[in-house]
């Protein structure tokens, strides 16, 4: 399915991040675009049995649920989420097409598949990307979730770990990353599932800090990059 799709745009290949992908880990190894796209919301729905969990124990990591979906299985809220992601896109050059491909082939298992949206470049002077390429864990997938309760969900993310770490550190540094996108780039979903699982750890006696509050925005960036991007393995590879 990536192959099909890589081969059918591989004269102008976009790519768009929400997760991890939000840094710039290899081979991704050019320059991110931050911006948004729309019809959107990111939620922490997508269980994790390879990467930030196991199989008796799944983690949870980020997915897109599109609005029309959104609205009918969620009770409105005062106030409304945007529906605006923020996120990170890159251009792949034709000569990086099979690279890449081969990346993500691996990297996207366990749940996703390939969406296309328009995405908005944060700096208005550039274009907007009529069609990029977005990774979904769509709600017909066998890792969807749907909705959880805020403190048991932050309570699953304190404790559950897996190939690829810890999955607070997945969260806490997804959180220092989107702020290092600039303003209005925080997701209020993720900031307030960090705010409760830091808690969560507090009220287990531990301390409520971990890697992602430790470090500068830059260094958290880096070490997150360099985690998703390290493990070469189908098992050790992160989301989008």
């Amino acid at each position: 399915m990536a192959q099909q799709a890589i081969t059918e745009t591989q004269s102008n290949f976009w790519l768009f991040g929400y997760g991890s992908v939000t840094q710039t880990p290899q081979p991704l190894n050019k320059p991110r675009v931050p911006g948004y796209i729309e019809g959107y919301v990111r939620r922490f729905w997508q269980a994790s049995e390879d990467h930030r969990g196991t199989s008796h124990h799944p983690g949870r990591v980020v997915t897109l649920i599109e609005r029309s979906h959104y609205d009918s299985i969620v009770q409105p809220s005062t106030p409304p989420p945007s529906y605006r992601v923020w996120g990170a896109a890159y251009h792949i050059p034709q000569e990086h097409v099979k690279e890449v491909q081969e990346y993500l082939d691996i990297r996207e298992i366990n749940g996703y598949s390939i969406q296309y949206t328009p995405f908005q470049p944060a700096a208005h002077e550039e274009k907007p990307v009529e069609k990029c390429m977005v990774y979904i864990g769509l709600p017909s997938n066998p890792q969807f979730l749907g909705p959880q309760d805020l403190d048991r969900l932050a309570a699953r993310i304190w404790r559950c770990k897996g190939p690829s770490g810890e999955n607070r550190d997945y969260l806490f540094m997804l959180a220092e990353a989107l702020k290092g996108l600039g303003g209005g780039a925080e997701d209020e979903h993720v900031e307030e599932l960090a705010k409760r699982t830091r808690k969560a750890g507090m009220d287990r006696g531990e301390d409520g800090a971990t890697l992602g509050d430790q470090l500068p925005i830059e260094v958290a960036i880096e070490q997150f990059s360099s985690a998703t991007s390290d493990h070469k393995g189908s098992e050790e590879m992160e989301k989008p």
